[in-house]
């Protein structure tokens, strides 16, 4: 025992200089006692930037959106206990979304646990398949050779976070006590090291997944003889793939279904080929019956539009391609005919160039007819969205997508901002980034991940209903400790408002469905905002809102800007502009073939 506080020194210098050597830089801490060892060592390092972050459900998504942001692993560190499971709706998150995290949790050493020991919960594995990998580390020692292991278990978990399909590792830590190590001690980050050595120690490679030339070869051949083809792209965050994507409906003239989060809306690529305003026009019945098409090439998860999703699902006959560079299978409609595990812009590349030089192909109908259709559902959707009175939800994204600065982000939240993303924030403006959590589409920690994505991004604009906004409040605080400068555009309808486009809007008792379903709360969040240093205006017109947008886009500090809204007018105007697109388009669609 004499020599274990300089066991545990030695133990997690040598732990936290490996995560930093490969390449974890960012990690957020949820105080307390069991995680001192760690805590303390990640504070002295000199090339680790630590973020405190008292509520463990938020930190988890607050490390989820820096994660998202920079694209590269970011740690969380935890006390034993329930601060462990605190994190989990993140980790789930994080699995579903592809989003590398470290999790690390302190626990109780082994003679300490199922014994009734305080803050003793059982830690092994508690994320279950929900994690890439899960690891209980050794006790604290530093011989030569655990520090090697120790260095070897840091490498690992950031490697195996990073490489596709990226995702959240577990490793979970047990201390005994005491937990206070030396800091000061010049040997603090050499643990496990040769002298002189600065480099990692130890180097991992990952490839890039590809096609065989002659696979490339035969599908480009297949593809170029097919007119009837359709370009689909969900959420993704390769801006670069647009070009790519580009490249190849240029060479089959294809339309491109872009999904908002897909990056292909405002990213610097030609947007001749895309196609935006389909979640409007794919449901009338004389597009589904007539618009059928041969071959279907889909990249990304799977998108938001449910419209989308059942007008795929029809055609049992087509032949439908999902890439999917990390070898998963996001595949939710049981159509697919090819699961093609290679790198998408290479593919896309690939096979484009192939087409180009073999058969080159000129507009036809089929594509032409697509993009006439897209351009008049867009026309009146956007003039019938104008015509709305009062502060229609679907306007924010019109508004928006006039109003935001170029190299903006724009996260939304789900349940309705979403998918009035989808309908209303089209391809026609500045360059803008977008993001929402759509791994497992919750409305749990959208702040706290918007506000991650912040410190990274600038400037950041959240969209989120009243309903996501409570969930989270505790999220607000890292604004307030961290600095961090976001817009928080809360449409508040006071309740669930997607409820009240399904079915049970209709079929159950207006007092048990607003008990069940729409969920009225009655909530001032202006004191709650204020509460977090942060600046709050309650929008009554269009007029305030550009005005209270351009005061606090790219300023510093946080600004929140609730629209009030009301729940059935709001879903009376999506209604009328569904049937107003119906209608404009029945006598065309009469007139034209696909």
């Amino acid at each position: 025992m004499q020599d274990y506080p300089a066991d545990l020194t030695g133990y997690t210098g040598a732990f936290v200089d490996e995560l930093v050597e490969s390449g974890i830089f960012e990690v957020v801490v949820s105080p307390g006692s069991r995680s001192t060892p760690l805590a303390m060592v990640m504070a002295a390092h000199p090339n680790l930037q630590v973020r405190i972050h008292v509520d463990e459900r938020s930190a988890g998504f607050f490390a989820l959106g820096i994660a998202k942001a920079s694209r590269k692993p970011v740690a969380l560190l935890c006390t034993s206990g329930t601060a462990a499971a605190n994190y989990y709706p993140a980790v789930v998150e994080a699995k579903l979304a592809r989003v590398p995290l470290v999790v690390i949790t302190s626990d109780r050493p082994h003679e300490l646990r199922d014994v009734g020991a305080p803050q003793a919960i059982d830690q092994i594995g508690m994320f279950g398949s929900h994690v890439k990998w899960f690891a209980e580390t050794a006790l604290p020692e530093a011989s030569h050779t655990m520090l090697r292991y120790v260095r070897t278990m840091a490498a690992r978990a950031a490697e195996t976070a990073s490489v596709g399909p990226a995702g959240p590792v577990h490793l979970n830590f047990p201390f005994r006590e005491p937990l206070v190590p030396d800091v000061d001690s010049p040997t603090l980050f050499c643990g496990g090291k040769r002298p002189l050595d600065e480099t990692r120690f130890v180097q991992m490679s990952t490839g890039q997944r590809v096609l065989p030339a002659a696979h490339l070869d035969k599908l480009a051949e297949e593809l170029a003889g097919m007119e009837r083809g359709l370009i689909i792209c969900g959420p993704q965050e390769h801006r670069s793939l647009g070009k790519a994507l580009d490249r190849l409906a240029t060479s089959l003239c294809w339309p491109i279904v872009a999904d908002p989060l897909s990056q292909l809306r405002r990213g610097d690529h030609n947007h001749q080929w895309v196609v935006d305003s389909y979640d409007a026009f794919l449901r009338h019945p004389l597009v589904k019956e007539r618009a059928i098409p041969e071959v279907v090439i889909r990249f990304g998860a799977m998108p938001i539009s449910k419209a989308l999703m059942l007008f795929v699902r029809q055609f049992p006959n087509c032949r439908q391609l999902i890439v999917d560079p990390d070898g998963g299978w996001r595949e939710p409609t049981l159509m697919a005919t090819d699961m093609i595990h290679s790198d998408p812009e290479h593919f896309a590349n690939e096979v484009a160039k192939r087409v180009e030089i073999h058969s080159p192909k000129r507009e036809g109908t089929w594509s032409s007819t697509w993009l006439e259709l897209d351009q008049r559902t867009r026309e009146e959707m956007m003039a019938g969205s104008l015509q709305v009175e009062g502060l229609f939800e679907g306007r924010v994204f019109t508004e928006l997508g006039k109003a935001l600065p170029t190299g903006s982000l724009l996260f939304t939240g789900n349940s309705m901002p979403v998918r009035d993303m989808d309908s209303f924030f089209t391809k026609a403006g500045a360059q803008v980034r977008t993001m929402a959590n759509r791994g497992a589409n919750g409305i749990d920690g959208v702040t706290s991940t918007a506000l991650g994505a912040a410190l990274i991004e600038a400037p950041v604009v959240l969209v989120v209903g009243d309903l996501s906004f409570y969930h989270d409040l505790n999220g607000l605080v890292a604004a307030k400790l961290h600095g961090i400068d976001i817009t928080v555009i809360v449409i508040n309808n006071d309740g669930g408002g997607i409820f009240s486009f399904l079915p049970q809007a209709q079929q159950a008792e207006k007092t048990t469905f607003e008990t069940l379903f729409g969920t009225p709360l009655g909530l001032d969040y202006e004191p709650v905002v204020r509460m977090y240093g942060g600046d709050f205006t309650r929008i009554t017109n269009w007029e305030d809102f550009h005005t209270s947008l351009q005061q606090s886009v790219g300023h510093k500090g946080l600004h929140v800007m609730e629209i009030p809204t009301d729940r059935s007018t709001n879903v009376a105007a999506h209604r009328t502009l569904w049937e107003r697109v119906q209608q404009s388009l029945h006598e065309w669609l009469d007139e034209v073939s696909f």
